[in-house]
């Protein structure tokens, strides 16, 4: 067999779908976000605005943040030493995980090294050691929660996209007695709905099940502490496991779960995930530390960054630009064109110094292809205004329909 040629015709076959992904060169400004340097060699400006961060509050440019990670660089040194098993485990992550297990009103935490590890490493722990176990699934969760449920080797079934009554089928057809675990989001990423989590609940502890909720996209951005949407809706308590990630809204990097001391000791000993990675750098764990705390004790962040969503949502909507309605603070723009797609993200990018990375199969289905943007606090009216004008252009010079501002 011909290797490179295999790699090089499934690489051909992407660039002709339009669904081949090129990364964009980028050098964020300390102080200056969402402002970034473009490294590269063809045209366009070299100073960009990012609308697709998941940095969504700004937090990885806050002075608290930076003051902790340096003052813990300065003390430690760069990297924690081992795994947490061996030499790893550093003031820092136990501070941590402190501190996530009282963001989440739990007994316990446990730190991973990014949100995806987190997903996939407990829910193949859980699946694989819970006897006879089946994992309830939604149907649109994250391929890291898809991939620890296909580790575990643990019977998986699916449920209808935030359907209760379609979970309650299905748990009622299986057997008593057996370990039940069903998993969901909270904020899905893609289209921005938000899942009915309370009701799920209900039909879990009807039938005996555990729950596991990521809230990856709702850590630091809702309730009142910014525990998220469990918190926001008074309920953290009827959930078995929250999953989050300090890589977002905290503005860092890594990955944790929360729940009973029992539960989180038995992940911590029994998940390879966990077992054999290396800790995070301590200066990253103290980073993380003092955004939860600061975004504990601070709304600001959290009511600028909803009113900059609001502007965003009612300007595009007047230009007619479609856009999915969701109560999130996500926005995702249709295209509904693999190819346009790509087209209006390149020329944003070229033309207009506008960043945000055009979304295509097989992160969502095709045919419903488009752009996600995220406003920041930190976009500034005139930021909102360039964008919205420039995707009005390229909207004509596409061709695309258009919607009724009253629709």
């Amino acid at each position: 067999m011909d290797y490179e040629q295999h790699f090089r015709d499934s690489l051909d076959a992407l660039r002709n779908q339009g669904n081949y992904r090129v990364f964009a060169n980028l050098e964020r400004y300390r102080g200056e976000f969402p402002k970034a340097r473009r490294h590269h060699n063809g045209p366009g400006p070299a100073d960009v605005t990012v609308w697709c961060s998941n940095d969504y509050l700004g937090m990885g440019q806050h002075p608290d943040v930076l003051d902790a990670m340096h003052e813990a660089l300065n003390s430690c040194g760069a990297g924690a030493g081992g795994t947490r098993n061996i030499s790893g485990t550093n003031r820092y992550h136990v501070e941590l995980e402190r501190e996530l297990a009282d963001l989440h009103d739990k007994p316990a935490a446990l730190l991973f090294t990014s949100g995806y590890v987190s997903n996939w490493a407990a829910l193949s722990t859980l699946g694989a050691k819970l006897p006879n176990c089946v994992i309830l699934s939604d149907s649109m969760n994250h391929a890291s929660m898809i991939e620890g449920i296909r580790h575990s080797r643990a019977e998986k079934q699916l449920f209808k996209h935030n359907d209760p009554e379609d979970l309650d089928k299905k748990l009622s057809q299986i057997e008593p007695g057996r370990a039940k675990l069903v998993a969901f989001e909270s904020v899905y990423s893609m289209d921005g709905d938000i899942a009915p989590i309370a009701e799920i609940c209900d039909v879990a502890e009807k039938h005996g099940a555990m729950t596991y909720l990521d809230e990856v996209h709702a850590v630091g951005l809702y309730g009142p502490r910014g525990g998220g949407i469990a918190e926001r809706e008074g309920i953290m308590d009827r959930l078995t496991v929250i999953e989050g990630t300090l890589g977002k809204a905290f503005g860092v990097v890594g990955g944790y779960i929360t729940g009973s001391k029992d539960l989180i000791d038995f992940v911590r000993s029994f998940s390879s995930g966990f077992i054999f990675t290396t800790a995070l750098p301590p200066a990253c764990a103290a980073g993380a530390r003092a955004s939860i705390a600061h975004l504990k004790a601070s709304s600001a962040e959290r009511e600028a960054h909803q009113a900059k969503v609001a502007k965003v949502r009612a300007k595009l909507k007047a230009a007619g630009i479609p856009m999915l309605d969701n109560p999130s603070h996500i926005v995702p723009v249709m295209v509904n064109d693999p190819q346009k797609c790509k087209w209006i993200s390149d020329i944003l990018l070229d033309q207009y110094g506008i960043y945000v990375q055009p979304i295509n199969y097989p992160t969502v289905a095709k045919g419903t292809e488009r752009l996600r943007f995220t406003p920041t606090p930190a976009h500034t009216d005139e930021d909102i205004d360039h964008l919205v004008k420039a995707l009005s252009e390229l909207w004509s010079q596409c061709a695309l329909a258009r919607v009724s501002a009253a629709a």
